[in-house]
């Protein structure tokens, strides 16, 4: 008869974050002490008594459910996730809906997915998947109804593409993801049918990477879910394979790209047909369907997307400013290139801390896909396996105890201040009328036709007037061309060169000495020691006065430039008037070749006689004499010569011409 007296005081709904946040830490560690007690008190009742006084109290499921949603929401920002006291709640919490769910009427709200999604994000893999099995064993209608409200509306916003709302379903979808990777029963009943397949492939198409990241996960986690469980669905999950199949066919044959596709991106970035060809292999189930199927959808893998990308990691140079903790060092720096790496885990698995998921990229060597699979299979190593999941990274925040003492210094003089033309201005002095300072424009509302109204500012019509009336149009303007005045300056027309004629002739005589020494052997000049130990070097110097980088600069100058060269050649050439000859620069054949021979003499136009264009001979080449129409008067070569002048003017058509010049004089007509 005692225990028909127990009366517990009701759970209040746990805080969200905003309002964690403002009260001080006595007061929360108060109200964790007050949820712990009454849980262990409900915890403490027995069986009977439970399903009478426990299951019937509302307080329990809106504590558990906003519970779970806070924990759920702030995992990776609460500060208090490590504490002692949390860490109980957090078991007793667990041991109290387990309880709750598994009497035979328990409370509707727990049952529903969003609840049981969130104990799958806050408790992980193991412990979700015994409260899902439960849930689905005792109430799988409710669970089922819960389940098919919101895959009903998934499929539907999916399909309405961008007019649908696409922000609240990445969302739904990133929370059910949660329920899928825990429990088998609720991914076999999302790939029951094809709609719900068919809206997450036709969403894939558009460019909306949180989402197609979000879809990528769903779908995965559907198609492992059903090789899960104590009842394996292979069957079920060929089929679906199939359907994936056909959709990445007709997305080939498409406009689109063909890498672009939810089934090319699924098989390249996830571990999904090495998982279900693992599974098949050994449930001993395998067929020739299965695999042909698997075969095919290989082939849609991405060239060069299988694998783990090598990063390069960017170390910090040490400066040698101070002296560092080597620890601390090391261990700020060693996980910086598996952020991204620990992003890919926590996609699939968002329940697992940082911190763990680090250990695991340590063990395997920072292959995702061997990680992903030990943690679907189970086979993590026991040091791993009886690890807190949740535990987060952190980085070290204790700085160096090892830094040098600062030295002290005087204090640096004060800055000099810059003055501009505002200084001392009624701004500056703080002076100016409040009423003329605004931000952005004086009248916001003022529009172009108000100031076209606004006639206070226009200008005075009478002072145009008295100004155009004082404009003489006809006065024409002076001509200020040649006004030296209105040029800008006088043009000097003296050399500069020519201004000190001693400096030119010593410059002359330098430029002589040194070209002389550069033509008789450049390696004097030459940019190394021995070189500027040398007798010769030693004369030039003396000679011109010059330092021997002056020396170097000035025969480099001179090797780059040509023109240079060939003016000093100009001028200090070593001509001195030897020569008693003329050699002739014309052409002139050679003494000895026979008469006959037709490359003897070029006619006119620069050929050589006997050719004609094109390479072939000419018309009437051969035979020639050695003789010049300019030659001596009386030679008989130079008299033969102008006799044939004319003789073969008749293949350039010039007879043609003189004839018909000759027709045209004969007829009367005059010449032009």
């Amino acid at each position: 008869m005692a225990s028909k007296s127990i009366v517990l005081p009701p759970l209040v709904p746990y805080p969200r974050l905003s309002w964690r946040s403002n009260m001080l830490p006595e007061e929360w560690e108060a109200c964790l002490d007050a949820w712990i007690s009454l849980t262990e008190a409900h915890l403490a009742i027995p069986s009977p008594d439970f399903v009478r006084i426990s299951a019937k109290d509302e307080s329990l499921p809106n504590f558990l459910a906003s519970y779970f949603a806070e924990t759920a929401l702030s995992h990776d920002e609460n500060s208090l996730a490590n504490s002692s006291t949390t860490k109980r709640l957090r078991k007793q919490a667990y041991l109290l809906f387990h309880r709750l769910v598994g009497v035979d009427k328990s409370p509707e709200s727990l049952l529903r997915w969003e609840v049981l999604a969130d104990v799958c994000k806050v408790y992980g893999k193991e412990k979700g998947s015994k409260v899902t099995t439960l849930v689905w064993s005792k109430h799988s209608s409710i669970i089922e109804g819960s389940l098919g409200s919101v895959k009903s509306l998934l499929t539907e916003e999916l399909d309405a593409g961008i007019k649908g709302d696409l922000k609240g379903s990445e969302i739904q979808l990133r929370r059910l993801n949660q329920l899928l990777h825990a429990s088998p029963e609720a991914a076999s009943f999302f790939m029951a049918g094809d709609d719900f397949v068919d809206a997450l492939i036709s969403c894939y198409k558009l460019m909306n990477p949180p989402l197609r990241k979000v879809i990528i996960s769903t779908i995965y986690l559907c198609i492992i879910g059903l090789t899960e469980g104590p009842n394996p669905r292979f069957s079920s999950l060929v089929d679906q394979l199939y359907s994936l199949s056909a959709a990445a066919e007709a997305h080939k044959k498409g406009p689109t790209n063909v890498n672009d596709s939810l089934v090319a991106e699924l098989v390249t970035v996830t571990p999904v047909l090495k998982q279900l060809q693992q599974r098949i292999d050994a449930s001993g189930s395998g067929s020739s369907r299965a695999k042909s199927v698997i075969a095919t959808l290989q082939g849609f893998r991405k060239p060069g997307g299988s694998g783990r990308p090598l990063r390069l990691v960017k170390k910090k140079t040490d400066k040698g400013k101070g002296l560092a903790d080597t620890d601390n060092h090391e261990n700020s720096g060693v996980h910086v290139h598996q952020m991204s790496l620990i992003s890919q885990v926590q996609d699939l698995f968002p329940d697992l801390g940082s911190g763990f998921i680090v250990k695991l990229l340590e063990e395997y060597n920072d292959n995702t896909e061997e990680v992903i699979s030990h943690l679907l299979d189970g086979s993590l190593p026991p040091s791993l396996n009886n690890a807190d999941r949740h535990e987060e990274f952190e980085l070290p925040n204790e700085p160096s105890s090892s830094h040098a003492d600062l030295v002290l210094h005087s204090t640096p003089p004060q800055l000099p201040t810059r003055r501009n033309i505002f200084d001392d201005d009624e701004l500056d002095q703080l002076t100016v009328d409040a009423s003329r300072l605004h931000f952005g424009r004086r009248n916001p509302d003022q529009t172009a036709d108000d100031v076209l109204q606004d006639r206070s500012t226009a200008p005075n019509k009478a002072a145009i007037l008295s100004a155009l009336a004082a404009f003489d149009s006809d006065d024409d303007e002076r001509d200020d061309t040649y006004d030296v005045a209105d040029v800008g300056g006088t043009v000097d027309s003296a050399n500069p060169e020519e201004s000190n004629p001693e400096n030119n002739s010593q410059q002359s005589a330098h430029d002589e000495t040194l070209f002389r020494a550069y033509k008789s052997s450049p390696s004097i000049f030459a940019r190394d020691a021995t070189t500027r130990r040398s007798k010769e070097r030693a004369a030039i110097r003396q000679d011109t006065g010059m330092t021997d980088e002056a020396l170097e600069g000035w025969a480099v100058m001179l090797s780059r430039d040509p023109r240079q060269m060939r003016r000093l050649e100009t001028r200090f050439a070593t001509f001195k008037g030897e020569q008693t000859s003329l050699e002739s620069t014309s052409w002139k054949a050679v003494e000895g070749e026979e008469d006959g021979n037709g490359n003897g003499n070029r006619s006119r136009g620069g050929r050589i006689r006997g050719q004609g264009r094109g390479g072939r001979g000419g018309r009437g080449g051969g035979g020639r004499g050695n003789g010049n129409v300019a030659g001596t008067s009386g030679d008989k070569e130079t008299d033969v010569a102008r006799q044939r002048k004319e003789a073969n003017k008749g293949s350039r058509a010039n007879h043609n011409r003189r004839e018909g010049r000759a027709r045209k004089m004969a007829r009367g007509g005059f010449p032009g």
